[in-house]
């Protein structure tokens, strides 16, 4: 009898498990909200960025950098040329970066050009207020998403890599599987696989706590409260080339995520997203048979 009984809770048990083809509900309402929340304000925090970047657009490491300093990074004019140089190496970037030409066709000598800035004329101070304004934004709805997500669960359940996952052969069997654009199918296609996990762990530990802090490192009020901020980097410069090179290394994690919706199917992606409802990607026939 008890023999039986195991063997029915076994067979619901293998009903329960979601197959492909079916709709079934992936993101949470609190993770929907935080994306496009965090979407809009990541969007408006570079564009702004890039004006303020505008105002000097020069990097430095240490406590202080001007005109007269050495920076690792500069973008600029060389007689009626545009350029970009890093340390030693320089490229040409006449007509995109350093020298452009404005919607009413008129040449500016500026570094960043007016497509890729907020506002898109040139206004130190409008930058920066946009900039502060969605900074808020930006800090509380990570702050609370953190929270959420450690009182239902997610982080634990979704994002932590277990011991397993952290072997090198598991990462490197993941990385082919990319490489070779072999996503998963079926109820795995609900979970996240170990490079998933290292790059949104990466963005929700590192990267957004990092421009939140840097950031707080670059305002001289931060000076007169918590000077020990801006000491951590080794000075206002240093956190100013952090927040910078951050700022970048979301946008490498912007065009990764949106590559990998598009290969994976967009519309069911996006759909996920917006209302919660995914239809789990079908299983291989081969793996359908020895099921």
């Amino acid at each position: 009898m008890r023999h039986d009984q195991r063997q029915g809770e076994a067979s619901d048990a293998a009903m329960q498990v979601p197959r492909g083809g079916e709709v079934v509900r992936r993101h949470r309402l609190s993770t929907r909200i935080w994306h496009w929340v965090n979407a809009l304000a990541l969007l408006i925090l570079l564009m702004s960025g890039l004006m303020i970047f505008n105002a000097h657009p020069r990097l430095y490491w240490g406590e202080f950098g001007a005109n007269f300093d050495h920076a690792w990074l500069e973008i600029g004019q060389r007689g009626n040329a545009g350029m970009l140089r890093i340390g030693t190496w320089q490229i040409d970037t006449t007509g995109w970066l350093g020298i452009w030409t404005d919607q009413d066709g008129v040449v500016r000598r500026r570094a960043i050009p007016y497509w890729a800035t907020l506002p898109s004329r040139y206004s130190l101070a409008d930058g920066r207020i946009w900039h502060l304004a969605f900074a808020w934004v930006l800090a509380l709805s990570l702050l609370g998403y953190l929270l959420w997500s450690l009182v239902n669960g997610h982080l634990r359940r979704d994002v932590h890599i277990t011991r397993k996952e952290w072997r090198p052969a598991h990462i490197w069997r993941d990385m082919k599987d990319h490489a070779r654009l072999r996503f998963p199918t079926g109820a795995a296609a609900l979970r996240y696989n170990v490079l998933q996990k290292l790059a949104y762990a990466s963005v929700l530990f590192v990267l957004l706590p990092l421009m939140i802090v840097t950031g707080l490192a670059m305002s001289p009020g931060t000076d007169a409260w918590a000077p020990i901020v801006t000491e951590l980097f080794g000075g206002r410069q240093t956190a100013r080339s952090i927040h910078f090179l951050c700022a970048w290394g979301l946008v490498g994690f912007f065009v990764v995520h949106i590559a990998m919706v598009v290969l994976a199917g967009p519309f069911n992606e996006i759909r996920s997203i917006i209302t919660g409802k995914y239809r789990l990607p079908r299983e291989c026939l081969s793996k359908e048979r020895d099921a």
